[in-house]
């Protein structure tokens, strides 16, 4: 007996069950029958579409077609859809409202027993979110959120691009890679905050120099890079270059601070220094290292003599490496004397280091080199071995209670085990922190931030004496002291060595030392020389004096002797 075929309804709907999901589904789905008529549509369609399903039924889903896509994309639709029974892809569609919106469709078709199409089915959601969130992340891997400029590897793409194109011989590309000098310690006094608002600014000045046409990306934390776009001589990077310069050298105002920037650029001409992007920003970036080692606040151009300067950077992180695990370098000590009664009262510690392959490295080199790669932590922690270990010497050889002051590094000083990893070098080696004078810079201390006071406040109650080194060359107020558990405050030597010939330098040393002495603070100049300078510091009633008119930095043995020798000559002069 022949089956009795089932109403439409019913076979759409066999039970509530599915009537229900049907509905009740996130996904518009519209079914037609074989001739594509509409024949049911569920809620999730009416309410993305706008269509009721009194609008759409026995209508061809054409109705809902935006015209965004032309009739060939709708025969490869169908072609797919009538061979492989199915397809799946992007569509942009038109609400009742007449909006256009992106829509993820799949559509398929349904056949009977005799393969003949009796009905297809389309399941659709809306993803308008989807495509503005992929615009969004496609506009973050473009462009440097802080700066809205572009980033590093877009600028590369560009760059590329640029170089690709066929070049006539007379025109070439300049590369500028512009870093802001002294960044970090302007971050560290003011915080990152007022920094982000300075680079922001950095890159408007720039951008208002600049043509549109050239490049200008935001590489990473304070570097930016620009190329200048068909230059015929390089005279007209120098210009550009030097007008940059000008730019950046003028006051920031931000947040009531008045803040003041200089630049280093180096340049790198295409062709004739890289035919690739990556050459011609390696090259530029070695220049800039150049003008900065050479005084800052310039441009210079790359030339072929820096390679050597890369080779000796590689070797000597090499063997600052090597070294820090040999044990390899050395303390040298600089005597500090009491100006009052000609004692002395303390030294200071200073590292040195002999390399085999390097010769005698100048602290000056190795140490900021030590700072930038993170290597300055392990190399600070083996200063204070060695110390400890003359500590140990001396005390068999009667002194015994000699202060110590040691420089500490803003990374070291950062961490948030510090404490408890000098703690330990000085509990393994039976020294006490109060013998112990840590050195920190003005730009270290001098972040108002409650952290700093507190971990200051900690290692004070531990023993430690706790002293700013290089006070004057940062950019606080004196005001700032009374915030902090000082015990003595170091001058600048490049204040003191010139204040016989200048007087507003004078000034400055004689304010910073009656200020300090109303916080209860002493004064250290450091950098004497002369007696010059000696007699008008002593005048200024300033507290302690260390420099070369006493002695230079001398190692462990020789101090002993100079400690015996003054107290002679001290007993000498008594007589």
């Amino acid at each position: 007996m022949k089956k009795k075929q089932q109403p439409e309804q019913f076979y759409l709907y066999p039970n509530k069950l599915v009537e229900e999901v049907f509905h009740s589904t996130t996904e518009g789905i519209m079914i037609t029958d074989g001739q594509m008529h509409i024949s049911l549509v569920n809620a999730a369609f009416e309410l993305v579409t706008g269509y009721s399903m009194d609008d759409v039924r026995g209508k061809n889903p054409r109705i809902l077609q935006s015209g965004m896509q032309d009739a060939s994309f709708y025969k490869n639709m169908w072609n797919e859809l009538n061979t492989k029974g199915v397809w799946r892809g992007e569509i942009w569609n038109k609400r009742k409202s007449g909006e256009i919106y992106p829509e993820l469709l799949s559509i398929a078709s349904i056949v009977n027993s005799a393969g003949e199409v009796t009905n297809y089915f389309g399941v659709f959601s809306d993803i308008s979110r989807k495509k503005v969130i992929e615009r969004e992340l496609e506009e973050l891997t473009l462009t440097d959120q802080l700066t809205n400029l572009a980033n590093r590897s877009t600028f590369k793409e560009s760059l590329n691009e640029l170089i690709s194109f066929p070049q006539s011989p007379k025109h070439k590309h300049a590369l500028l890679f512009i870093d802001l000098d002294r960044f970090k310690h302007i971050n560290e006094t003011v915080g990152n905050d007022v920094g982000d608002l300075i680079l922001t600014e950095v890159a408007n000045r720039i951008k208002l120099i600049v043509k549109e046409k050239n490049i200008f990306a935001r590489y990473g934390g304070d570097e930016f890079l620009l190329t200048l776009n068909d230059i015929h001589h390089q005279k007209e990077a120098a210009y550009q270059a030097k007008e940059i310069i000008k730019s950046l050298n003028k006051p920031f105002y931000i947040d009531g601070n008045e803040i003041y920037i200089t630049s280093s650029i180096g340049i790198s001409i295409f062709p004739q220094d890289g035919i690739d992007a990556e050459k011609l920003i390696h090259k530029a970036d070695k220049a800039m290292y150049f003008a900065k080692q050479n005084g800052r606040n310039q441009y210079a151009f790359y030339f072929e003599e820096l390679k050597k300067d890369s080779k000796r950077l590689l070797l000597l992180e090499a063997e600052l490496r090597k070294a820090i695990q040999t044990k390899e370098f050395h303390i040298y000590y600089q005597p500090k004397i009491s100006v009052g009664n000609q004692e002395i009262i303390g030294v200071e510690a200073l590292v040195r280091w002999e390399n085999d392959k390097l010769g005698n490295v100048s602290p000056g080199e190795f140490i900021p080199f030590a700072e930038d790669t993170g290597l300055i932590i392990p190399l600070s922690e083996l200063i204070l071995e060695k110390v400890c270990l003359d500590i140990m010497d001396w005390r068999s050889k009667g002194i015994l209670h000699l202060p110590i002051s040691i420089n500490i590094a803003s990374l070291h000083f950062q961490q948030d085990d510090f404490m408890e990893r000098i703690n330990a070098i000085l509990v393994q080696y039976n020294c006490s922190p109060s013998q112990l004078e840590l050195e920190l810079t003005e730009r270290t201390v001098m972040k108002d931030a409650k952290d700093i006071v507190n971990k200051l406040i900690k290692l004070k109650n531990m023993g430690f004496k706790i002293s700013i080194d290089d006070f004057g060359t940062g950019y606080s107020s004196l005001s700032y002291l009374n915030r902090f558990p000082l015990n003595f405050l170091k001058i600048d030597s490049s204040f003191v060595q010139q204040i016989t010939s200048l007087k507003d330098k004078q000034a400055i040393v004689d304010c910073i030392i009656m200020m300090a002495h109303r916080l209860h603070i002493k004064v250290v100049a450091e950098g004497v020389e002369t007696k010059d300078q000696v007699k008008l510091l002593k005048e200024m009633d300033c507290d302690i004096i260390q420099g070369y008119y006493y002695s230079r930095p001398i190692p462990s043995s020789e101090l002993l002797d100079f400690i015996e020798l003054w107290e002679i000559h001290k007993q000498e002069r008594n007589v």
